[in-house]
C-alpha cells in the first residue's frame, strides 16, 4: 500500500494492542485516522491509555470514547466523516473470559460488528478490513490454510468472530462492500495485552512470582510480532473482493517453554514455574501458512522472535515501576 494519496480511515479499538500499532503506521503514512475504543475494562485502562497518548501526539489523529454497539452514536460518526475504509479490530478478546461473559462477545463482535457494515452499505463506502482469528482453526490439520472448514468453533471468542466473518460476506455479496478478513496468530510485542502470555511471563520472571502455566508446556503457537500484524492489516486495504488472509509468522511452532527459556536468558533470571490443567477452550498448537497473503499482499513477517521477544522485554523494564504495576486480569 503506498502513501501518495492521504486518505482517511477509521480505525475501532484504537487504544487497543493491535489497532494502537495500525493507527500509528496510517499516520507515519501520511494518512488521517480517526480511532474510536470504548475502554472498558477488561484490562488495566492505564494501559490503553498509554498506546492513546502516542497517537494523540499526531495532528491527524482524532480520538472519540465510543461503543460500536451503539448504533446512534455509530451513525452520528459516519454523519461526521467521510471515510475512505473501515478497519475494525475493535472486539472482545480472550479465549477464556469469553466463557465467563459470552454475550458480550457477541454484542460486541458480531452486533458491533454488523453496525458498521450497515452504514458502510448506506453510504457506499467500499473497503472493509475485519479482524478475525486462529482460533477458528482448532482441530483442523496443520499449517492451517484459509480453505479449511472453521464450522465448529470450540469458544464463544472464536464464534463470534465466525459471526463477524459471515455477516461480512453477505454485505460484500449484496452491497458490494470489499472485505479482508485477517486471521491473526498469536500477536506479541511492546505494550501487549496483559491477559496474554508474553506478557505475563515477563512480569513474573522479572518479579520471581512462580508462572501460572496451563498444562505442560509443550501446546504450541505461530507467534507474530505486532508490527508485522499491523503492516499486514494495512496491507490488506488493497482491493481484493472478498478474501481471508492467515497473518502470522509462517514458521514451525514455538512451544510455551522455550519461550520461558528465552525469556529467562533476556531478564537473567530463572522463572519458577507452576503448571496447571490444560484449559478445554484453548488450542494445542497453531501454525500459520501465510502463502496467500504473500502472493495478494506481498506481506510476510520481518521480525525475528528473539528480536521481538527483546523489545517485549526492553519495553517492560523501560516503563518501570508503571509496567509493574498494570494490573492482570
Amino acid at each position: 500500500m503506498t502513501s501518495a494519496v492521504s486518505r482517511k480511515y477509521l480505525v475501532t479499538g484504537s487504544a487497543g494492542f493491535i489497532a494502537s500499532q495500525v493507527a500509528k503506521q496510517l499516520l507515519e503514512l501520511g494518512h488521517q485516522v480517526v480511532g474510536i475504543d470504548n475502554m472498558n475494562d477488561y484490562y488495566d485502562v492505564s494501559l490503553k491509555k498509554h498506546r492513546l497518548d502516542a497517537l494523540r501526539s499526531q495532528s491527524r489523529f482524532q480520538f472519540q470514547q465510543m461503543d460500536l454497539e451503539d448504533r446512534q452514536a455509530i451513525a452520528a460518526l459516519f454523519d461526521s466523516h467521510s471515510f475512505d475504509a473501515i478497519i475494525n479490530l475493535a472486539a472482545r478478546a480472550g479465549v477464556r473470559y469469553s466463557m465467563v461473559n459470552p454475550h458480550v462477545y457477541m454484542t460486541t463482535n458480531a452486533m458491533g460488528n454488523l453496525n458498521l457494515l450497515e452504514e458502510m452499505q448506506k453510504r457506499s463506502i467500499k473497503k472493509y478490513v475485519l479482524a478475525s482469528t486462529s482460533s477458528l482453526y482448532a482441530g483442523q490439520e496443520m499449517p492451517f490454510t484459509e480453505s479449511l472448514p472453521v464450522n465448529t468453533p470450540i469458544s464463544a471468542y472464536a464464534a463470534s468472530k465466525k459471526s463477524a466473518e459471515v455477516m461480512a460476506y453477505s454485505h460484500h455479496y449484496l452491497y458490494g462492500i470489499d472485505v479482508s478478513i485477517c486471521r491473526y496468530f498469536t500477536v506479541y510485542g511492546p505494550s501487549g495485552r496483559p491477559d496474554m502470555a508474553i506478557f505475563r511471563f515477563i512480569r513474573w520472571i522479572h518479579e520471581g512470582t512462580p508462572i501460572e502455566l496451563f498444562g505442560d508446556g509443550t501446546q504450541s503457537r505461530d507467534f507474530t510480532f505486532v508490527d508485522d500484524i499491523a503492516r499486514g492489516t494495512i496491507a490488506a486495504i488493497e482491493p481484493v473482493g472478498y478474501e481471508i488472509f492467515n497473518l502470522g509468522g509462517g514458521n514451525q511452532p514455538i512451544c510455551l517453554n522455550t519461550i520461558i527459556e528465552k525469556l529467562e536468558l533476556l531478564l537473567g533470571k530463572k522463572a519458577m514455574v507452576e503448571n496447571k490443567p490444560f484449559h478445554k477452550a484453548d488450542v494445542k498448537s497453531t501454525w500459520a501458512d501465510i502463502r496467500k497473503a504473500d502472493k495478494m499482499l506481498d506481506w510476510r513477517p520481518t521480525v525475528p522472535l528473539d528480536d521481538g521477544l527483546a523489545a517485549c522485554v526492553n519495553w517492560y523494564l523501560d516503563n518501570q515501576p508503571w509496567s509493574s504495576q498494570i494490573k492482570l486480569p
